[in-house]
């Protein structure tokens, strides 16, 4: 009868540190990820706790240390943009895989209405979550400002508009990754080159069009700008627009991947040829790109280091470490349609 208890009752923290061979309280240390706990322990408390089947009570753990062990991944976008954009793909999944080395979770928030907004807020300041990932950000959208008031631990993808100073960042120097296909766009004949770029209230389709201005200085023409939504749709519609108005484009860069796929598209529709007659350029390389066909001349973002650093800034800032924003490098990869 004992036995068939033992062999039902939960593995404890004290029945970890007896097969390790440690304190108990170092057991509870590794567990919430504290320190002054030795390799060594550390490695002995783990291979303890996969050989007892240990699973921590977070709804103790909770209580105790006042954490929810979970952060938000917080999407100020609307909800087919989850889907339909690629880049925000790499970036939940990243950050989840971030998470789980910690033994932490992801919580996935959507807040594009008012109504969504609000009622993340909520969720948010109940404790919910010990921290949020800001994945996009308006200018116009008050959310961000909303949670730095509150006290609550964020980190934004990307530079937004406006509180800048008052939340770290993970972002790419998006003027500059600009300027470098901008060029490269130029050092291969290119005479006419339209931009396609986002909103200009967000930091991408304000800095990435700054950029493009900057370098083709006495050149730029305001008629070969479209800005919109990023998607494939309002790319497609845009290049529209941009071929009705200028006939001799003969290069486009635009500042999305899946914007690149609709002006390819568009390009196509109108008889003429990529790259053969217009040269298309995207910016992110979320996978897509390479897909694509033609693929994709793109800017490359470091899609896996954005998620990781985010992750560990948001740590670190619940844990009460001020950290510094951080400018991560953009590659630029040649392929077929540029």
């Amino acid at each position: 009868m004992n036995g068939s208890s033992d062999a039902l009752r939960k593995p404890t923290i004290r029945d970890v540190a007896a097969v390790a061979g440690v304190s108990h309280g170092t057991v509870s240390r590794v567990i919430n990820g504290g320190h002054w706990v030795s390799a060594e322990a550390r490695a002995a408390v783990e291979a303890a706790i996969r050989e007892t089947g240990y699973t921590a009570n977070h709804a103790a753990r909770s209580l105790a240390t006042g954490r929810s062990g979970s952060i938000a991944f917080l999407l100020t976008e609307p909800q087919h943009l989850l889907f339909a954009d690629p880049t925000f793909a790499l970036l939940l999944r990243g950050a989840t895989e971030a998470l789980a080395r910690k033994g932490m979770t992801l919580v996935l928030l959507i807040a594009d209405s008012a109504d969504e907004r609000a009622n993340v807020e909520r969720y948010v300041r109940a404790g919910h979550v010990d921290g949020v990932l800001l994945i996009s950000s308006h200018e116009s959208n008050p959310l961000l400002a909303s949670l730095i008031s509150a006290g609550v631990p964020t980190v934004c993808s990307g530079v937004p508009l406006g509180d800048r100073a008052h939340v770290p960042t993970v972002s790419v120097d998006e003027a500059a990754s600009a300027r470098e296909m901008t060029r490269y766009l130029i050092d291969r004949g290119h005479e006419h080159i339209a931009v396609i770029t986002g909103p200009d209230d967000t930091p991408g389709g304000r800095y990435r069009l700054l950029g493009f201005r900057e370098v083709m200085g006495d050149r730029f023409d305001p008629d070969l700008v479209e800005q919109d939504v990023y998607s494939s749709e309002a790319g497609a519609a845009a290049m529209t627009r941009l071929l009705e108005r200028q006939p001799d484009i003969d290069a486009v860069f635009a500042a999305s991947d899946v914007m690149a796929v609709g002006a390819i598209a568009a390009i196509r529709r109108s008889g003429r040829r990529v790259p053969e007659d217009v040269a298309v350029a995207g910016f992110d390389d979320s996978g897509l790109a390479e897909t694509h066909d033609p693929p994709l001349t793109t800017m490359r973002q470091p899609w896996a280091d954005i998620s990781a650093t985010m992750v560990e800034m948001v740590l670190d800032v619940i844990g009460g470490t001020t950290r510094t924003s951080v400018v991560l490098p953009t590659t630029l990869v040649a392929r077929d349609s540029a």
